[in-house]
This record gives C-alpha cells, structure tokens and sequence, in this order.
C-alpha cells in the first residue's frame, strides 16, 4: 500500500486524500493538531498543499524527511524573489520587477516601471492579502517597505493559467489553458475549453516545461500568465495543485489531484483527456445552499469550513459538451448565488 503525508490539511489537502481513495493510495495531510502515531510517515512519499505549512515538531520531521518530493524546490518559489530570479535566469517573460530594499528607491521605481506599480510580500500573502496597487500620488505603507519586491502594472488583455505535471523521468503533460477572473485578489471563476488557442498553449507549456526541468520538479505545478497581445507574461508559480485547476475534477479524465499523486508516486502519467468546456465557481464567503444541488450540471465540493468572509468554502464545477445546456446551467446558478456572482457568471458565458 502506498502512502503520502501532506504538508497542510487545508482544502487541497483534502481533495488530494479524495484522489487517492480510488487507486488505493492512503493520503494524510497533517496539520496542527495531528498524531503522529497514527500516520505511517516513515515509509511514506512527502508532498504538501502549500508553499508554507504549519511548523510543528511533526511538519518539521516530514520536511526534512528523505522522501519529501521538491523539498528544494518550496524555498525558491515561496520567496517572490528568487522565484522571480529564476524566471530571468531562464529568460522567460515576467513584468520588470525590483527588489526593494530601501524605502528611499521609489521615485526611481516610478520612473523606471510606471505610475502604477504592485508591491507584493516577498514570503506569504495569497489571495490578495500582503500586495498593494500604488501610484505616483499614494502615501506607501511603512509594510511595503520591507521584504517585498515592486513590479510593473500590466494592462492585460486576460489572465491565463497552465497546469501541468512532470514525473521523475522528465515526462510531462498538460491540461488546456484556463480563463480566470479574479476579484480582490481571490480566483472567483475559471474557464476551460479546450485548445481554443493552440499558439497560447505551445508557448505556455514551453515556458512550464524549461521551469519544472530547470528545478528537476516532480508533481503537478501551476503557471499564471498575463495575455499582452500574442504574449504571455508569468505572474506567479505554485509549486502544487491549484485553485484555477479545480474543473479537471469532472472536466477531465485525470483530475489534477489524481495527476499529482502519480507524478510523485511513479505511476503511469498518461495525457488527461479534456472532452468538453468546463467551469469552475469558487464558494467564497457563502453559506451552503441546498439548491446548488437542483442545477443539473452542477458537481460541489464543499470543504466544511467555517464561512467567513473572503474565504474559500467551496466550489462548483459544471462541464457539458454543448456549450448552450453549459450556459443555462449558469444562468440558473447565479440565481442561487449572491449578487457579486451576477458579473463573474456573465464574464464566464461570455467565454463559452
């Protein structure tokens, strides 16, 4: 029997455990609170769920045990900076970005990358927490003085990402680009049809592939791109399975969850069949409603948090081959959601 010990047990966590239920592999994340008798770690394949796990005595005995999969690879793409050195080294397209080190430097930043600049927290910060939007008029926060990097605004067309997965061997595969929409930072909806723009795709999957050879990366990993004319610029890498990659779970032939147990696991990594449009709206902040369940199409993962605001609670994928059953499904379910969901699912119509 095969085991695997997350780092994390947040939603990812989970939905890697629910992957590995049917191929007979015993998936524990391990959070705070775990005991560590229970968990057969020593003999187990390490991942984790995100960049920066919960530090206790246990986390720490998994991170540095000798099957924990990528443990060179979290510190240089948890840190923006180097994760963005490593973009420059490999000459791929990113926004022009500086270090910040001196809370003396930005005139200079406003005049080498604009009147619009985004600062961001060089460790931590997702969803929007730890980035400021500023112009030549704003005060700056004493924050965003310190351990940060500065990029360039860009006026992008739209915001794209690639999930793919790399084995020990060097194989890859690749699932379509997705379409995403964000709001206040947070992924709201994501858009999957399949190799609608196949220029896009080649050049996305090269500039994953040369990054995940580069690291010698072996599990599922994330690139988000701005769309500037024909080119792709990289935002931000995550070394793990993704938000923006959630549809693959009724979209697709091998989820993305299910791809990366096999990538770190050695088992066979066939290309996933992607066999229709897909959708994917992310529950934030909204309690559970019985009625989702009424809107045929509609498949949710509800992931039993606590609902606050701003947080992620769930979310529904919808997948159909005829995009017109896709987009009636939609429009029922926005009559189910709260009112901030009515633009997100036109955006999402809209694309289909």
């Amino acid at each position: 029997m095969q085991t695997v010990c997350v780092l994390g047990n947040g939603q990812l966590g989970r939905m890697l455990r629910q992957a590995g239920e049917p191929l007979g592999i015993h998936v524990y994340p391990v959070g705070l609170d775990v005991d560590p008798a229970t968990i057969p770690y020593q003999n187990s394949v390490i991942t984790a769920e995100i960049e920066r796990w919960p530090q206790t005595p246990f986390t720490q005995i998994l991170a540095s045990h000798p099957h924990f999969v990528n443990r060179d690879v979290f510190p240089i793409i948890a840190d923006r900076l180097s994760q963005k050195q490593l973009l420059d080294q490999l000459n791929l397209p990113t926004a022009k970005w500086y270090p910040v080190n001196d809370e003396h430097e930005w005139s200079s930043f406003f005049e080498k990358l604009g009147d619009r600049l985004i600062v961001k927290r060089r460790i931590g910060g997702y969803d929007g927490r730890g980035q400021w939007r500023l112009t030549v008029d704003d005060q700056i926060p004493d924050e965003a003085c310190q351990n940060t990097i500065v990029e360039q605004a860009i006026p992008f067309e739209k915001e794209l990402s690639l999930v793919g997965a790399r084995n020990a061997n060097g194989e890859t595969v690749f699932y379509p680009l997705t379409n995403n929409l964000h709001q206040d930072g947070i992924l709201k909806m994501s858009v999957t049809i399949p190799y609608e723009n196949n220029s896009l795709q080649t050049k996305a999957e090269q500039m994953l592939s040369s990054i995940m050879h580069k690291l010698n990366y072996v599990g599922v990993m994330a690139m988000e791109c701005f769309v500037v004319g024909d080119n792709l610029l990289i935002n931000e890498l995550a070394p793990r399975v993704h938000n923006s990659g959630h549809w693959t779970q009724n979209g697709a032939s091998i989820s993305q969850f299910e791809l990366h147990l096999r990538a770190i696991l050695g088992l066979p990594l066939p290309k996933p069949d992607v066999f229709c449009p897909a959708v994917m709206v992310n529950l934030i902040g909204t309690d559970f409603n019985l009625n989702w369940l009424s809107v045929n199409l509609a498949h949710l993962h509800w992931y039993e948090k606590e609902v606050r605001v701003g947080r992620k609670v769930g979310h529904i994928n919808l997948s159909h081959q005829h995009r017109p059953e896709l987009i009636e499904a939609l429009s029922q379910l926005s009559a189910l959601l709260p009112t901030e969901y009515s633009q997100p699912i036109t955006w999402a119509i809209q694309k289909l």
